[in-house]
């Protein structure tokens, strides 16, 4: 029963469509230009860098807060679990995030999600993840490429701790749990990259300077 509270206190806290709300302010339904995603990547080619960073911004806050609240309550009553309980929250925000119940389940691809979990998971997930992004980025400007790097590596590394005994006193089937319920994430977010993929593969997929991206102004079905 615990599970389904983190999860569902994730998916609440996930629905917060930050890409859509901001567009709304500035008179852009934001699935209606550039890629049509709810993200950080497309909200800063639609409506520019500081409209960008406050959509990372408030992404991975919706994603730290309720992983607090979570760790604070429920990690308190069953600290084996502790970590646990992150994940699942995790998982919750990321779905929220992806498939918000009151956009026709159209949100972004839960990347921004992915860094606020980091950055209150463990803190070694920050630096490792900063350096897993931004390396493929700085090489390529493809944000897809460093985005999918992020999920790829944070299952590696969950395992490395977890097999270290760094979250401990998690049991090893609490372990396994962990791993499974990330792992469902991590595979959530290559499917909804798939034309990305597609797009790294055949050489055609397009360059995001962050923080210089020419805004994208006309529409998605143009």
């Amino acid at each position: 029963m615990t599970r389904l509270w983190c999860l569902l206190i994730g998916y609440a806290f996930g629905c917060i469509q930050s890409a859509y709300f901001i567009g709304k302010l500035k008179g852009i339904d934001i699935h209606q230009y550039g890629s049509g995603n709810a993200g950080t990547t497309n909200a800063v080619r639609v409506l520019g860098f500081r409209a960008g960073l406050a959509t990372f911004l408030m992404d991975m806050f919706k994603c730290i807060i309720p992983v607090v609240i979570v760790t604070m309550t429920f990690g308190k009553m069953y600290p084996e679990m502790k970590y646990l309980f992150k994940v699942w929250t995790f998982a919750g925000c990321v779905l929220g995030h992806d498939y918000p119940f009151y956009l026709k389940f159209r949100g972004g691809k839960g990347v921004a999600v992915m860094a606020g979990f980091c950055a209150c998971f463990h803190w070694v997930y920050i630096p490792v993840e900063i350096l897993v992004f931004g390396i493929p980025y700085a090489a390529t400007q493809y944000v897809s490429l460093g985005s999918l790097c992020v999920y790829a590596a944070g299952l590696v590394l969950m395992i490395i701790q977890g097999q270290l005994g760094v979250y401990a006193p998690a049991t090893q089937g609490t372990l396994v749990e962990m791993y499974i319920v990330y792992g469902i994430m991590a595979a959530m977010c290559f499917w909804r990259h798939r034309t990305n993929i597609h797009r790294l593969v055949t050489g055609t997929e397009r360059k995001t300077n962050l923080f210089a991206a020419k805004k994208d102004d006309v529409p998605k079905n143009n």
